[in-house]
C-alpha cells in the first residue's frame, strides 16, 4: 500500500489537487467505517501527499454525517503525520473580508451530534487540547501564504457549529460577542481526532461571507459561497505547494506525543479486543502490558 506523511483534506469547493504525479487511489476500510471517499496519493514536487475530499467528490455528505473517525484513522494508517485542511468559513469581523484567508489558532465547539473520540468503551483518554491547531504547521502555512498574492490573517478563533443550516442572526451576533472570528461546520471533531491520532493539524480557512450578524446582511446563497471560495483555490493550492516544500522530516511539536500523557485507564483493565482495535493509535504505549 502506498504511504504518505502529509495529507490534505479538501472542504467545500476543493475536491482535488492538480499537479500530483504517480497518482494511486486507495479504497480503505477502518474499524470506524469507510472514509468519505477514496484517498488519492501522489507526488507533489518530491513529497508524497494523500488527498481526501471531506464531503466526497460530488459533495454528497453533510457536515454532521462526515465519517470523521474513519477519515483520520485511514490517513493515520497510510503513515500520515501532518494534515493541512481547507475550509470555507463565514466571518464575524469586518476586516476579515470575503476572499481573505485565515490561519486560525483556536476553536469553540458548538457541535452536538458527532462522535468526537476514538476512545471509550473501556479506555479513557484525555488529550491536551489547549492549542487545537499545530503551531508549527500553522506557521508554515502562514509564511507560505505571505509569499503569494493572497490576503492572509494569522490566528483567530474558529467556531464550529452543527449545521447544515447557517446561523440565525441572533446566533451569529452571540458568537461574535464571544470573540469568535470565523465560523464553519467541520473543524470539530476533525481537529480533536487528529490530536488523538498524534497527527499535526492546521487549517487554511477561506472566508466566503459575513455570516448573518450584520443588520443589512444578505441571505446566504450556497452558490455565491462556492464562487467566492473558488476564487481562492489557486492561491490555496500554491500555499500548500510552498508549505510542503518547507516541512521538516522530524516533528518538534507536542502533537506527535499527545497520547503519552493522555491515557487514564490502567493498562491491565483495557479489554484485549479494544487494544487490538486501537493498536494503530495506542499500541506503542501498551507494548509489554498484559
Amino acid at each position: 500500500m502506498p504511504k504518505a506523511k502529509l495529507a490534505v483534506i479538501g472542504g467545500s469547493g476543493f475536491y482535488k489537487i492538480e499537479g500530483l504525479t504517480g497518482i494511486k487511489e486507495v479504497n480503505l476500510d477502518t474499524p470506524f467505517g469507510k472514509p468519505s471517499d477514496v484517498i488519492t496519493i501522489g507526488n507533489l514536487d518530491g513529497t508524497s501527499i494523500a488527498f481526501l475530499p471531506r464531503h466526497g467528490r460530488g459533495h454528497t455528505i453533510i457536515p454532521t454525517e462526515v465519517p470523521y473517525r474513519a477519515n483520520i484513522y485511514a490517513l493515520k494508517s497510510l503513515g500520515v503525520e501532518r494534515i493541512i485542511t481547507v475550509n470555507a468559513v463565514g466571518s464575524f469581523k469586518k476586516e476579515l473580508k470575503p476572499g481573505d484567508l485565515v490561519i486560525p489558532d483556536q476553536l469553540i465547539d458548538r457541535t452536538r451530534h458527532r462522535a468526537e473520540t476514538f476512545f471509550g468503551g473501556g479506555i479513557v483518554v484525555h488529550i491536551p487540547f489547549a492549542d487545537p491547531f499545530c503551531p508549527v504547521l500553522s506557521k508554515l502555512l502562514y509564511d507560505a501564504a505571505k509569499k503569494t498574492k493572497a490576503t492572509v490573517h494569522r490566528n483567530g478563533t474558529y467556531l464550529a457549529m452543527e449545521g447544515p443550516a447557517f446561523s440565525t442572526r441572533a446566533e451569529s451576533r452571540l458568537y461574535r460577542s464571544w470573540g469568535a472570528d470565523i465560523i464553519g461546520m467541520t473543524a470539530i471533531p476533525e481537529a480533536k481526532l487528529a490530536r488523538e491520532a498524534e497527527i499535526c493539524y492546521a487549517m487554511i480557512a477561506g472566508v466566503t461571507d459575513y455570516d448573518s450578524w450584520q443588520e443589512k446582511s444578505e441571505v446566504l446563497v450556497v452558490g455565491d459561497i462556492f464562487n467566492t471560495l473558488r476564487q481562492n483555490v489557486d492561491a490555496i493550492k500554491e500555499i500548500i505547494r510552498l508549505a510542503v516544500a518547507e516541512v521538516k522530516e522530524e516533528r518538534d511539536c507536542e502533537c506527535a506525543s499527545a497520547l503519552s500523557v493522555a491515557i487514564a485507564t490502567s493498562r491491565k483493565h483495557i479489554p484485549a479486543q479494544l487494544k487490538k482495535k486501537l493498536d494503530l493509535l495506542v499500541g506503542k504505549y501498551l507494548k509489554g502490558d498484559s
